[in-house]
């Protein structure tokens, strides 16, 4: 029996979420992937579909222990857990409780333009040419439209996208 677990957010390549999931799953590690059902709209007809809620990440309980680590690490489609220079970071077991709460019940879920940004916000451009791009939020231009400022290579970059196409970031991703 592993003693001292903790959560841990994992790093996924892109829409490979759930192959991580399934495949961590059969290796008997505990993993959460929260997903929440979105309109998706389609030239013919718009659907109801099943997306992450955290676009590229899905959350795995295991210990400090390298060894343990290294066993989800060399899961396909796994690049890193989140953390800083001295190691992963854990995520509280109370925030994970939260998330399953609200994935669970069948109230819908509040999320990208919905959500009133602020500036300084940090968020996630999640459709378009620029999709996976993080970025802090500047301000709203109207019309639907926001400004976000994309740090790139130590250049910041404005960027307006329409705001259906951004989603707040929770703290510990951003």
């Amino acid at each position: 029996m592993i003693k001292n677990l903790n959560w841990f957010a994992l790093l996924t390549r892109s829409n490979f979420e759930q192959t991580v999931y399934t495949n961590i799953v059969k290796k008997n590690i505990d993993a959460f992937l929260p997903k929440i059902k979105q309109k998706s709209i389609r030239k013919d007809r718009n659907l109801m579909i099943e997306k992450p809620l955290f676009p590229g990440y899905i959350f795995v309980k295991s210990t400090f222990e390298p060894v343990y680590q290294l066993q989800i690490l060399k899961t396909t489609g796994a690049v890193r857990l989140l953390g800083n220079q001295s190691g992963p970071m854990a995520i509280p077991p109370s925030q994970i409780e939260s998330l399953k709460i609200m994935t669970s019940t069948s109230m819908d879920l509040i999320t990208g333009a919905n959500i009133r940004l602020k500036k300084g916000d940090p968020v996630m451009i999640i459709n378009g040419p620029m999709a996976g791009a993080k970025g802090e939020f500047i301000h709203h231009k109207g019309k639907g439209r926001v400004f976000i400022k994309i740090d790139v290579l130590g250049q910041y970059a404005g960027v307006e996208v329409d705001e259906n196409n951004v989603e707040k970031l929770p703290d510990f991703l951003s």
